[in-house]
Formats: structure tokens, sequence, C-alpha cells
């Protein structure tokens, strides 16, 4: 097998590789089309840098694609923009076959890369927010952008060919594609949903930070790569921003039926009245579905039977998943059931209680739904509606 690397701009190669059958990260999120380890070489007049490098286990296809372009022994700076071993991972492996490296980051990123790989001190150069470095001809300009999604983040600016490389920010898991085209938005939407929601402020400074930058492309250390980076630009904005739609999230468990007939009513009034409705069975959803839907979602229902005086498991887990990923929800409502206790709502108020959605109203009922009990369900969704378009 031969593998080379991929001219994306004159003296910055594509060294990557893609992970075509991953189909779970950090064993939590479903990776249905794989995703992609990126990783650059920038080749100056004097020196050359590798930024960012790929996940254990793809070392040799990794070093094989550097050598197509220039020798492993040869790279002078190894620019680690994020410690997470899915980017970071292959360090020790290239400082090994490398002796005069020095590995550029944060001190923040320092410090990891000293716990996580083991770098000396001696081989590491810490830079500064703007802090810049020479290869020559092309230089290499350093921005912090801490919690995107680890504390040590930074991005690298290449000044002469208008090249951001973010790392994770901007970034999409699929390894299908190799610059972006228009079917990468929703990927890259349930990304950002993933992760970096829960760090949306720090998003907004970020963005304002590259403001002025002139950015021809974009290269992230997942999914493809931006050669029109507006659009994705201007996405991220809405959604740093927590810019809502008319639109509800509703995520359910039902056990014998009465919760899932509850749910139903709910959502016809909202179709009814032309509100957009993500409708999601916990037992069967992906994670990553829910999460994209979460990012531009205004108001949330969630639905849940008691067990053992309790929410259902995973209605439980629906509510600690909003709770964590942070969204820009602003109203709630719970319909949940139960055979002879209840108690489930108590434990969604105990969850959620701190965010600051607002609970529009609850329904418990026992037994199966009646029709006084739709009646309740339906005055529910119109006031849904009302806040939703308030």
């Amino acid at each position: 097998m031969i593998n080379k690397a991929i001219e994306i701009s004159e003296g910055v190669y594509y060294v990557g590789v893609k992970d075509w059958n991953r189909r779970l990260f950090d064993s939590l999120i479903p990776l249905p089309q794989g995703t992609t380890y990126n990783a650059y070489i920038v080749k100056g007049g004097e020196k050359t840098a590798l930024v960012d490098t790929v996940n254990p286990g793809f070392e040799k296809e990794f070093e094989e694609k550097i050598n197509s372009i220039t020798r492993v022994e040869e790279i002078d700076y190894i620019i680690m923009n994020h410690a997470e071993p899915d980017h970071a991972g292959a360090i020790p492996y290239i400082l090994k076959k490398n002796k005069k490296a020095k590995l550029i980051t944060t001190e923040k990123g320092s410090k990891m890369a000293s716990i996580f790989y083991n770098v000396p001190n001696k081989r590491i150069k810490v830079v500064k927010d703007g802090e810049s470095v020479t290869l020559g001809n092309k230089t290499l300009r350093f921005i912090e952008a801490p919690f995107l999604h680890w504390p040590e983040t930074m991005f690298t600016y290449l000044f002469e060919d208008k090249i951001l490389f973010p790392c994770d920010f901007f970034g999409s898991h699929t390894a299908f594609g190799f610059y972006d085209i228009e079917e990468i938005i929703p990927f890259a939407k349930r990304y950002f949903g993933e992760i970096m929601m829960p760090f949306r402020n720090m998003g907004r400074k970020a963005l304002n930070k590259i403001e002025e930058l002139e950015i021809k492309i974009i290269a992230p250390s997942h999914g493809p790569i931006y050669r029109n980076p507006e659009k994705i630009i201007s996405f991220y904005k809405k959604w740093t921003n927590g810019e809502t739609e008319e639109k509800v999230i509703v995520l359910y468990v039902s056990m014998w039926g009465s919760t899932e007939k509850m749910i139903k009513t709910l959502v016809d009034v909202l179709l009814a009245e032309k509100i957009d409705v993500c409708l999601y069975n916990l037992v069967t959803s992906d994670i990553g579905d829910i999460a994209k839907d979460l990012v531009d979602s205004r108001a949330l229902v969630l639905g849940t039977p008691t067990v053992f005086g309790g929410m259902h498991p995973l209605a439980m887990y629906g509510a600690y998943l909003i709770k964590a990923l942070k969204p820009p929800i602003k109203y709630f409502a719970i319909l949940s059931s139960y055979g002879w206790g209840g108690g489930a709502i108590k434990q969604v108020l105990d969850i959620l209680g701190s965010s600051k959605i607002e609970l529009i109203d609850k329904v418990e009922i026992n037994g199966p739904p009646t029709q006084k009990d739709y009646e309740k369900i339906i005055q529910v969704g119109k006031k849904l509606v009302e806040k939703i378009r308030g």
C-alpha cells in the first residue's frame, strides 16, 4: 500500500489518516461514517513543521505519508494544538524517530505533554497567545483557544497561505470526502452539539480572535477541509450565539405505551401549529442525532414512566445529557405516567432544576391516559407554542 501526502496549498500537505471503521468515540459518541485524524506538514524555505499527529495505531501509515514529502527525521517543529490522544497520540513515536524536533504548545499543553506522553521539558517550546515562529518563507502564528474543548487548546495560523489549523474547532466526524461539500453541515452540526456546545462562550471568544484574519482554508483535525470557510464560520456564529429555531426536541421512553400516547398527543398539537418537532425514542436513538438537534431547539419535552420511584434509566440519561451539553433550550415540559407510584417528575426537576431552562408545565398520570388527561396535554402544547413564538 502506497500512502502519499496530498498538497492543499503550496508547501502545505495533508498527512492525516482516515479511520473508516471506527464506530464509537469516547465510549459515547456514535460514528456512523467513521472519522479522520488530520495532520499537516508545512514546508518553509528553512524549516519544516508538523501540525498535529494521529490516533495511536496509525503511526506507520502516518510516517509513510510524511516520508513521501520529507523525512520524519527532518521535521523541526511538532505543533500540538490539542493534547487529546486522537491528535497527539503519535507524538512519542515521532520524537523517538526524530532527535531534534521541538514540540510547540501552550503552557498548559506543556504540562499535558509531560504527563500523557513523557515529553521532556528540553524538547518543548512554550508559546503564548499571538507568538509566531518562522519557517523561512512561511510564518506560523499561535492563538490560544482554551476549552475548545480542553484547557490547553490553541489554533495555528499560517500567515502567508491564510490557512487556519483549529484542531477540533470546525471539525466533523466523518471519513467521507476530503474537501467540504454541502452535505458536511449536518455532520459539523452534530459534532458541534457533541463536543463544542458546552463551551459556546469560549467558542464566541475564539471567533472574535480570528475575525480579523484573512482565512482562505480551514484545516481542522477531524473531517473535511474547508476551501470555502465563510459558510462554516457563519454557522458557528449562530451555534455559539445559541440562536434557536421554532423547534422542539422530544425525548421519551415508554414501557407499556401510556407515556408514548401522551407524547404523541402533544406532538400532534405542535405539528398542527407548524412547530418543527424532532422526536426521539431513547430506546433506539443515536446520541449524535440528539446532540445535533439540541444545537438549535428552543424547547424540550421529556417523557418518562416511573420506575422504582424515579425516572426510567434511559430518560435519566437523556436528562443528564441535557445538563452536560448545556444546549440553548429555553423552555421544557415533562410528561410522565406511573403504575402504582409516581416520582419521576421530581427526579427530572432535581436534575434540570439548576439549569436556566424554564419549566412550562408538567403532567403526571396514573395508568393509561384518559380524555381529561389528553385535554391537559393539549393545553401544555398550546402553552409551549405561545412561549416558542413569544
